[in-house]
């Protein structure tokens, strides 16, 4: 069989052709730093650095909410020791009022202060956080928690809160078989423990301003026992928090 001098060319160039197609891809291998520039190149190679990609991604994206995780719960866990202060200011102040010595007067200073102690526990029950949402609102976010309200007890109108969030609770994933809680509602925070710290406060408030002692010790020592109750109520949901920002 005789092979023309076309052939002889033709085969040539085509291999040249082959030959420089390959540098170009090998430059470009050693430019990129990847071995698999297509699938075609190693289908299985490719399939399993999809694989690998997306691990990467999932893993930058737990990371991320674990971030806003702790931010979240470390927002939590300082408005809950501020929280617990005000409630051990609250203590001694209705222990101090059982003082046999004080007149009407000097208790309705007292009442004026608890008064100070109320506004300031309903700012730190609607706190939020660095994005601007309500840390106790559950899922609405975008409501204050707690709206002040009047009460009537049969014997005295007396303030308190109403809560206007819901039961939910916000969760981050923060790992793939992981989603923590990074919230409490205000209602289990605030109103749980079998009492409403609001209304507590609020019926010793109208309690103090009322001239006499008649039946003072009783409701001193019912607010105390409420107020312990509050902090004993607080104090569980802080070692919660604490818990999973250990975690």
């Amino acid at each position: 069989m005789r092979i023309s001098t076309q052939t002889l060319f033709d085969t040539g160039a085509a291999r040249i052709g082959e030959l420089q197609s390959s540098l170009v891809k090998t430059q470009q291998q050693i430019g990129t730093g990847r071995r698999v520039l297509t699938p075609a190149d190693d289908p299985v190679a490719a399939a399993r650095a999809l694989e690998v990609a997306q691990s990467q991604s999932l893993n930058t994206q737990y990371a991320v909410n674990r971030q806003h995780a702790k931010g979240s719960l470390g927002a939590v866990e300082g408005t809950l020791s501020s929280v617990t202060s005000l409630l051990h200011d609250v203590k001694t102040t209705v222990i101090a009022a059982g003082n046999g010595t004080l007149s009407d007067t000097e208790r309705s200073f007292m009442a004026t202060e608890l008064r100070g102690r109320f506004e300031e526990l309903l700012g730190l029950a609607n706190s939020r956080d660095a994005m601007g949402n309500y840390l106790f609102s559950g899922f609405q976010t975008a409501t204050p928690p707690f709206a002040e309200t009047a009460v009537d007890t049969g014997t005295a109108t007396v303030a308190s809160a109403a809560y206007q969030g819901d039961q939910g609770q916000r969760r981050a994933q923060v790992d793939s078989a992981r989603q923590m809680a990074v919230s409490n509602s205000g209602q289990a925070v605030f109103q749980g423990g079998g009492q409403d710290v609001f209304q507590t406060i609020g019926e010793l408030i109208e309690r103090l301003k009322t001239p006499g002692t008649t039946g003072l010790a009783d409701a001193l020592g019912n607010a105390n026992s409420k107020i312990d109750a509050a902090l004993d109520n607080v104090l569980t949901m802080r070692a919660s928090v604490g818990a999973r920002l250990q975690e």
